[in-house]
């Protein structure tokens, strides 16, 4: 088993604890990070999740009050409280009211993973949320209790590299043309869908009809996210550009462009985007290797070294 590099960052605006794990290389492709949560909300708070390229698998050792919500402006509760929630990708954003204790941990699996691990094909969970025990055989439920009793969370890492390790490999893999599209989707700089078709030999519409049914979006949608995740990459690194230099760099017509597809896919505008994300409960991006540190450029703002060989703590 490699080393892992684990950064934990200390919030005290929500006595806030958060432990972010690198998984083992050899889930590259299907786990994009292990995120650690323990915090204390005495009241309710809202969390904006911009539209996720990823199944975001949360797993509660104790549960806050927790509910999804129509509408930001006006929460208004859309169904039960949500313990150990999985959500499938989606093309729009997620606001989410929650209170109380919250401690737990989250997994968030590319379709690659997901498809392994749950064995179906993911539009059966695109733009779902569904318990996690509903989707556990018996020692995938167990895998969860294991957590839970685990001492610290790099216990807790360890224990989801083994369990992901064996499952995943056992699990359904994507088509490989879809896996293709995939990867070249999410990619440094992606193509147009009829190049990716000719690409994996198949139509347009016989690629988009596939990627739709085993990844649960349409490759555009996919594209459309992938874009808007380089920018707040962009806006991340060592080096923040003007939006209208991220909007030019990552593909869009113009400045307005970019300020509409921050609106249809994280529900705000770029300027309070970064507002939102400069608190822990105010916007999650779905990407928790922004994180991680000993790896360029994926320190997060205003982070200063630890004593301790890969701890990071906010200042």
């Amino acid at each position: 088993m490699a080393v892992r590099t684990t950064a934990t960052v200390v919030q005290e605006a929500h006595s806030a604890r958060l432990a972010h794990g690198i998984p083992h290389p050899a889930l590259a492709d299907h786990v994009l990070g292990y995120t650690g949560q323990d915090f204390s909300l005495p009241r309710p708070q809202l969390r904006r999740v911009t539209a996720p390229a990823a199944v975001m698998v949360a797993i509660d050792f104790e549960a806050p009050v927790r509910h999804l919500v129509t509408d930001a402006a006006v929460p208004v509760p859309a169904g039960p409280s949500l313990l150990s929630p999985v959500t499938g990708l989606c093309d729009r954003p997620l606001t989410i009211r929650q209170s109380g204790r919250g401690y737990g941990m989250a997994i968030l699996l590319t379709p690659l993973g997901a498809r392994a691990l749950f064995g179906f094909p993911l539009r059966e969970l695109a733009h779902r949320t569904v318990h996690l025990a509903d989707l556990l055989t018996p020692e995938g439920r167990r895998f969860a209790e294991r957590l839970a009793e685990a001492p610290d969370w790099a216990a807790r890492f360890r224990i989801s590299d083994e369990f992901l390790l064996r499952h995943i490999g056992m699990g359904p893999a994507l088509p490989p043309q879809v896996d293709h599209a995939w990867r070249r989707l999410m990619g440094a700089r992606t193509a147009s869908i009829s190049v990716l078709a000719d690409e994996v030999d198949w139509s347009r519409q016989h690629l988009t009809d596939r990627f739709h049914q085993e990844v649960g979006l349409t490759p555009k949608s996919v594209a459309r996210i992938a874009r808007l995740q380089r920018v707040m990459a962009l806006m991340r690194g060592t080096r923040t550009p003007s939006w209208a230099e991220a909007a030019a760099t990552c593909g869009y017509t113009d400045q307005s462009h970019l300020i509409r597809e921050f609106h249809l896919l994280a529900g705000c505008t770029p300027d309070g985007f970064r507002a939102l994300a400069d608190d822990w409960c105010g916007a999650y991006t779905g990407d928790p290797r922004g994180y991680a540190v000993g790896r360029p450029g994926l320190a997060p703002p205003g982070t200063r070294a630890g004593s301790v060989t890969g701890v990071a703590v906010r200042s």
